[in-house]
């Protein structure tokens, strides 16, 4: 069965920035995701904060397996959609490549860093990843991905930086932060399954942690009626089969929302290919009632779990050891590696050396250089 003409295209594609012989096995979009895959910044990704660091237990999400699940959650919207699966795994698993350690609390501290020499946004710095941080080609720096897949990983970039990736690159991946049109459907489904994956993995690690309490979610309708229902289904269920039921209960009801509504939106606009997607509002979407019980989550998650003072509490001591690591690279720390130091923009070196560091390896770096231990207290 062919894919719909909306679907991106590997033989389609608007190509890389260096020229490359396709490969015989393979098309361009699963190089991709291969070449991302073996990558140094995806294996990092293992010891990356997703919302609780990562001396704090085994089993919480890290940025590794959240990209994971995204990867998961949108090849199984995709091929329902018969949109492209390799393209949507691609950015998925690359999408939080540029992420720091202790996740955003590390991003807000690295970015205060750099406020005033163009700041930090973790969006951007995984498209720096790919375009020029990794070196293990011979031919060119970064990964030397397609458009398509550069696209999806930029989900969100200010005017002043669009202005900037656009002057380096006319009509490129920014362009469309300065004339209002939209990436491709596997950019925009991935979004989404982004969104997806870590509401609801975030409830898992929230109850998992002890921090969230099942009685507190019954605010949230869109997680209580899939735990009263299953609870209705199997009233002896122990609280730990309950919860897992409830939330793949409650990913299943949105993963078919999006469908049915992408679907619609679809029959509706009816694009004749990938290229007028571009030209059209959002095309992959959420119903109205279920964008709004997203949001609603969202809410209930950031005032009772990334707030929580337990939580905070450990964010603010890792964003102390990320000024601290900036602050002495900056003042010329000799253990700065060499391929960093001899770059002439000192500050947005040290800030892509510090934003390459996994959890243990910034703690250990920030004892080794000050002296003061990593401490629970």
């Amino acid at each position: 069965m062919s894919a719909p003409a909306w679907a991106s295209d590997p033989a389609r594609s608007r190509g890389r920035r260096f020229a490359e012989p396709p490969a015989p096995t393979r098309d361009d979009f699963q190089r991709d995701r291969d070449r991302i895959v073996h990558s140094t910044a995806f294996r990092r990704l293992v010891y990356k904060t997703q919302v609780f660091l990562n001396h704090e237990g085994d089993l919480f999400r890290t940025r590794l397996t959240h990209s994971l699940e995204v990867a998961q959650l949108g090849r199984s919207v995709a091929r329902s959609l018969g949109l492209n699966e390799d393209l949507v795994e691609a950015i998925a698993l690359a999408h939080d490549l540029g992420h720091t350690p202790f996740g955003h609390a590390g991003q807000d501290a690295l970015n205060g860093c750099m406020a005033e020499h163009g700041g930090f946004e973790h969006n951007l710095q995984s498209l720096r990843v790919v375009d020029a941080l990794e070196h293990r080609y011979p031919g060119f720096d970064g990964l030397n991905l397609c458009f398509e897949t550069r696209e999806g990983i930029l989900k969100h970039c200010s005017r002043a930086n669009a202005e900037r990736l656009e002057a380096q690159e006319p009509g490129g991946i920014a362009r469309r932060f300065l004339d209002g049109t939209q990436p491709g459907l596997e950019a925009q489904l991935t979004n989404l399954a982004d969104e997806i994956a870590y509401n609801a993995h975030d409830i898992d690690d929230g109850v998992r942690s002890g921090l969230l309490r099942l009685e507190a979610l019954q605010e949230v309708p869109l997680f209580e009626r899939h735990r009263r229902q299953t609870l209705a289904e199997h009233p002896a269920l122990d609280d730990r089969r309950l919860l897992y039921e409830a939330i793949r209960r409650m990913l299943s009801e949105q993963v078919y929302d999006l469908i049915d509504t992408t679907r619609a939106a679809l029959a509706q606009a009816d694009p004749r290919d990938a290229e007028a997607v571009r030209r059209l509002p959002p095309l992959v979407r959420f119903s109205e009632d279920m964008r709004g019980q997203s949001v609603a989550l969202k809410r209930f998650l950031f005032a009772n779990l990334y707030r929580h003072p337990q939580v905070t509490r450990t964010t603010g001591r890792a964003q102390d050891v990320v000024r601290d690591l900036f602050a002495a690279y900056v003042q010329g720390d000799l253990s700065l590696p060499e391929r960093h130091a001899r770059r002439p923009d000192r500050r947005r070196a040290v800030a892509d050396y510090i934003a390459g560091m996994t959890d243990r390896f910034a703690v250990r770096e920030h004892e080794r250089l000050t002296g003061r231990p990593w401490t629970d207290e």
